[in-house]
């Protein structure tokens, strides 16, 4: 099956990060600025038009799904405020240098979750189409590469071994792949669907215009980074019209 094939994509893209983060952390922000043009290009091009699609093939009022798309985009801000999913930048950059292991551990776990809900987002992606599938699994793949970069630096920034950073990795690098498997096992209805996939779109809004392209801009800014960005977009745009 597809979605579960390209699952094992999202663990090598996951695994590949964290191994990044242990060599290159420096390049950090130039990939993070193209993965987020393909986060805002994917839930434009591809998932907002999907869920008007679907509600107009099943007369379903599209206003819940937007509610669902801010809703999704405000949830993910609180979660990352309160260093759930995502780290708070704030202790990155903080002055003081006191690093407690196993706020590491709580953050990378949360990554965790995140790389499961990723899976899930795929899962239920193909239960609209094999397009839709294949767009969202690029999306996810590309953003967990970052994941897996987030998640070794988290662990070694709070003073983490090397080892518990690896666990801690592969755990996010299968994540993705237990939530497929768990989207096969129900079915979803149409109405549902476009609520969840209202949500998805502004999780993976948040993630590139609040999340990765503030972190990319906060100590390196250049025209090459805003050029990134709009490649990437672009090449969702793309793919979009041809697929």
């Amino acid at each position: 099956m597809q979605a579960i094939f390209l699952s094992f994509l999202t663990f090598i893209s996951t695994s590949l990060g964290g191994l990044f983060a242990l060599k290159f952390k420096e390049k950090l922000h130039l990939i993070m600025s193209f993965t987020a043009g393909i986060l805002i290009g994917v839930a434009f091009f591809d998932i907002v038009p999907e869920i008007f699609s679907i509600a107009h093939e099943n007369n379903i009022d599209v206003t819940s799904a937007l509610i669902a798309l801010v809703g999704g985009f405000l949830l993910i801000h609180i979660l990352e405020k309160l260093a759930i999913i995502h780290h708070g930048h704030e202790e990155e950059y903080a002055k003081h240098s006191h690093k407690n292991p196993t706020v590491g551990l709580i953050s990378a776990s949360g990554l965790s979750f995140h790389s499961f809900l990723d899976g899930v987002g795929i899962g239920l992606a193909f239960h609209v189409s094999p397009q839709v599938g294949i767009l969202v699994s690029i999306a996810v793949i590309a953003h967990d590469f970052s994941d897996g970069l987030n998640t070794v630096t988290l662990m070694l920034a709070h003073k983490n071994s090397t080892k518990k950073a690896i666990l801690l990795l592969i755990i996010d690098a299968i994540a993705p792949i237990v939530g497929v498997a768990s989207t096969l096992i129900f079915e979803i209805p149409q109405s549902v669907l476009v609520l969840y996939l209202g949500f998805f779109a502004g999780f993976l809004l948040y993630i590139g215009a609040s999340d990765l392209l503030p972190e990319a801009h906060s100590k390196h800014s250049s025209y090459r980074m805003i050029a990134l960005t709009i490649l990437g977009a672009l090449f969702i745009f793309i793919v979009t019209r041809f697929t």
